[in-house]
Parts: C-alpha cells; sequence; structure tokens
C-alpha cells in the first residue's frame, strides 16, 4: 500500500493479499538522493516472523496457483503490462524521486519492463517438453516442465521496476508462487509492482512483499525449508552467502552479480561513433549498473584520440534532480555509494593514475548525492580501479600494443558479466567471441542488453541459468521424464 502525505509516502508488506505494518511496527525512512532534507518513503523494518509469515502465505497460494492453466497465467502478466503502460507517468515520477536516475531513463525502465513482460507472458504458453523414442517396444517417453513452488526473489536497488518483474514474471507464468524482498533504499518502487498487480487481478498470496534487511529479513527467507527456489541481483558478497546458505538445503539459485566490463577498441575507423556507444554505456543511472562499461583498452597509437573524444562526451553531462528537465545524470542512490565512489578516486590518483576529468562531489541549490562523471587514463591492469567494481561514474582507459594484450586485459579480471569490441578486423572480432571471458559479448555496440535475449554471466558475474528469454524456464521449472509403457 503507497500512503502519499505530502511528499511522504509511506509503505507496507503485504501478506496473503492484505497490506500489513511489520510485527514490530518499526519503521525506517529513506531521503531523496537528490534532496537529502526531503523524506521520500517510510517504510517498515520487518522481522523474522514477517518473513515466516509471507512464505507461509505463498506456500497455501502455491496449491491452488500451480493448478491455473498456463495460458491463463499469462494473461495475468499481460493485464500487468496494459496496467503499467496506463501508469507510467506515475512510475516513472516515484522511481526518479526515490532512486535518483533522470526521468528520461525511469521511462526507459518502463518500457522495457513492459517489453520483457510481455514476452514472458507469451512464455506461460511455451512451457513445452518434448517426446522421444524408447528403447523398449510399446513405451512411449516425454518430458514436462512443472512449478517449483514458492520463490524467493530479491532485487536491487538500481533497477527497482524491471530488475524485480524479470525475476517475479516469469516466476508465476511457471506456476511458482513468490516471496519478493526489495532493497530497502527502494521499497516504495516494491510496493508500486504489488499495487499495480492488485489492479491486475492477481490472485491473493500468489505475490506477496516483504520488505527490510538482508540480515534479518534476507537470511530468514533463505533459509526457509518451504523456499524451493532463489533468484538474487546483486552484489558478488552477499550472492556469495546467499549461494553458500542455499547450498545447504541443496536449493537451485540463479545469481546475477557484479561485473568490471571493458570495452575494446582496436583497429577501428570510427573513434567518435566507438565513443557515442560507449559513454553512455558508462554512466547510465550514474554508472550503477551491473552491466556497465568501466574499462576501455585502446591501442597505443589510439590512445590519445580517444581520450580527447571521451573527455568531450563526458563533459557534455548535466547533474542535477532528476525530475528537472535537462538533466542528463541524476545523484548516486545513497551517501555511502557517494563516498565508495570518491575513495576510489582518491584511490586511483594516489596510485598514479591521470585525472583527465571529474574526480568531485557536485555542490547544488539542494544537497543530494551528486558527482561528476570521471575518467582516468594511464592506468595499469593491476590498479584497483581497474580491477575492482566501483559502482558509479568512473570510466579507466587502459592501453595495449596487440589485440592479443588488449584481449588479455579484458579477461585479468575475477568477473565475466559483458565486453564490447570495437574492431574493423574480422579476425580480432572472431578472437574476441571465442575468447572473451564474458557472458553477455557485443560486437562495436555498448553494453545494452534486449528484453528476448538470455541476460548472465560467467565467473564470478553469476551462477546459474541466464534470465529473461528462453533460458528463465530452465531454473523456474523442474524437469519430470515420464515412462509409459502400454
Amino acid at each position: 500500500m503507497v500512503i502519499v502525505q505530502k511528499s511522504t509516502i509511506t509503505v507496507n508488506n503485504y501478506i496473503g493479499g492484505k497490506w500489513v505494518p511489520s510485527s514490530n511496527n518499526e519503521t525506517y525512512k529513506r531521503e531523496n538522493p537528490a534532496n537529502i532534507e526531503e523524506t521520500i518513503v517510510i517504510a517498515p523494518n520487518s522481522t523474522e516472523e514477517d518473513a515466516d509469515h509471507a512464505v507461509e502465505a505463498a506456500h497455501e497460494a502455491f496449491q491452488s496457483w500451480s493448478k491455473v492453466p498456463a495460458i491463463t497465467r499469462g494473461k495475468y502478466l499481460y493485464q500487468f503490462a496494459e496496467v503499467l503502460e496506463m501508469h507510467k507517468e506515475e512510475v516513472a515520477e516515484l522511481l526518479t524521486m526515490e532512486q535518483g536516475k533522470p526521468l528520461a531513463e525511469s521511462l526507459g525502465e518502463i518500457n522495457k519492463t513492459i517489453n520483457e513482460i510481455r514476452y514472458t507472458a507469451g512464455e506461460a504458453s511455451r512451457l513445452s517438453g518434448e517426446t522421444l523414442p524408447s528403447e523398449r517396444p510399446n513405451v512411449d517417453i516425454r518430458t514436462i516442465r512443472v512449478p517449483k513452488g514458492v520463490i524467493l526473489a530479491i532485487s536491487p536497488w538500481n533497477f527497482p521496476l524491471v530488475t524485480p518483474l524479470r525475476k517475479i514474471a516469469p516466476a508465476l507464468a511457471a506456476g511458482n508462487t513468490v516471496v519478493f524482498k526489495p532493497a530497502s533504499i527502494t521499497a516504495a518502487m516494491g510496493a508500486k509492482i504489488i499495487e499495480l498487480f492488485k489492479k491486475s487481478g492477481l490472485p491473493e498470496g500468489v505475490l506477496n512483499l516483504v520488505i527490510g534487511s538482508g540480515r534479518r529479513v534476507g537470511n530468514q527467507l533463505v533459509n526457509h525449508p518451504k523456499v524451493r527456489g532463489i533468484t538474487f541481483t546483486g552484489s558478488t558478497s552477499v550472492g556469495s552467502s546467499i549461494y553458500e546458505q542455499a547450498a545447504k538445503r541443496l536449493v537451485q539459485v540463479q545469481l546475477e552479480m557484479g561485473g568490471k566490463n571493458a570495452a575494446i577498441i582496436y583497429d577501428y575507423s570510427d573513434i567518435e561513433g566507438a565513443v557515442n556507444q560507449i559513454v553512455p554505456a558508462a554512466f547510465a543511472n550514474a554508472g550503477q549498473r551491473c552491466t556497465s562499461i568501466s574499462r576501455v583498452i585502446v591501442s597505443e597509437a589510439e590512445e590519445e584520440k580517444t581520450v580527447k573524444a571521451l573527455k568531450k562526451k563526458i563533459e557534455e553531462y548535466v547533474i542535477g534532480n532528476g525530475i528537472e528537465a535537462g538533466i542528463t545524470m541524476g545523484p548516486l542512490v545513497s551517501e555511502d555509494q557517494l563516498a565508495t565512489t570518491h575513495s576510489y578516486v582518491e584511490i586511483g590518483q594516489k596510485e598514479g593514475a591521470q585525472l583527465v576529468t571529474g574526480g568531485q562531489a557536485v555542490t547544488l541549490k539542494t544537497e543530494g548525492y551528486y558527482y561528476q562523471p570521471t575518467l582516468f587514463a594511464g592506468v595499469k591492469p593491476e590498479h584497483k580501479i581497474a580491477k575492482e567494481e566501483i559502482f558509479g561514474p568512473v570510466l579507466v582507459v587502459l592501453t595495449a600494443s596487440s589485440f592479443d594484450e588488449a584481449l588479455q586485459i579484458c579477461n585479468d579480471n575475477e568477473y565475466g558479466l559483458a565486453a564490447s569490441c570495437f574492431t574493423d578486423n574480422k579476425s580480432y572480432q572472431t578472437t574476441f567471441v571465442n575468447g572473451a571471458q564474458a557472458g553477455m559479448l557485443h560486437l562495436n555496440n555498448g553494453t545494452i542488453s534486449e528484453s528476448h535475449a538470455p541476460f548472465g554471466g560467467l565467473k564470478h558475474s553469476a551462477i546459474g541459468p541466464y534470465s529473461i528469454g528462453s533460458t528463465a524456464k530452465d531454473f523456474f521449472t523442474e524437469l519430470k521424464v515420464i515412462y509409459d509403457a502400454y
């Protein structure tokens, strides 16, 4: 439930079809990252008891929801997409006020969500098995897909609409019920998702919302015996902990985690065109994207031209409150994120990298978590700013003396989510596709994912079946093999 009083929104948990406060009646406040004097949300600080109630409600609803025809389940998702489209402007404003990204980016997230929901709704009618020949006479063999049960969906704050629905929609399409735990600092968008599903007519108990800390609520949900699948997007450290806990119960996980994504520019005739792809991929959502390009690797001959073009493009950003017209970069999401970003900038300078532009917090008429888009050159592969995920508006440039060295630098990282390569050389393109250690590869374009294609990564970036697209059913269903003698 979203209750607006002046500029403050009060939200509650949603369990078994009812809006309820936390069992201890404790709440917390969330400030507007663009104006920290303004409280945007008051949300429940829930308990282990609340988490248990949500799982029980989902488990009870599963008994009937799993028997609803798949085509009918898909219709609820189509209806949700229609409702979201009708409320697009309202949802975009809430997203910007709570998370900070510019309004244009919020509308883009909504449009992407609608596309993904419609694709996933159609997937409900494509949960097909296969028929197989038998070694024996008078035996038919077939496979079918069945729902898992209660799915726990834990989502982050950077894309508080599309990422949760990337989990909720395929879970519901497959016949599962869901307990949804949003990031605490974007709890209002979590509640808004529930409201939109209520308007879509989704039966009570099928989707439940619990708001609270990961340590208290999250761990209780992860370890609940009736949770049969866990889908998580967030940091690698938290994902690793969830993986460890789930393994003790032999529960399948789908983890989408960190990235330190590189873009190689090598033997490419259109440096400016590459930069026009790389800069938006680096600084959208103020760099707070797991698929952000955060490293550019160029030939030594192309370094000066590339750095000059990057600097020019980066300095075109207009920083401010994302709700205002003309703003192209909003604040970071929190004080912690601002401090972390600046600490890495200081580390980069101490490591001897050249600060080309940016590198400072920004003071505006209202106090917010604003930071300049930042570019470093002269970065070495061993530097921390080249190795560690910053999750802020910082881009670094490294050089290589050969394409093979560029690919080696690209792969010299614990993450493997996405990577781009800008080159006119077909041999280099083939080498990149075969050799880059990342789950999503982009030739001559930035790291933009599409609404029907599998999304996932390698190494420390992901575990489990890729989300979206045809691979989502591999996580959200169980496979049964039937031998039928006649």
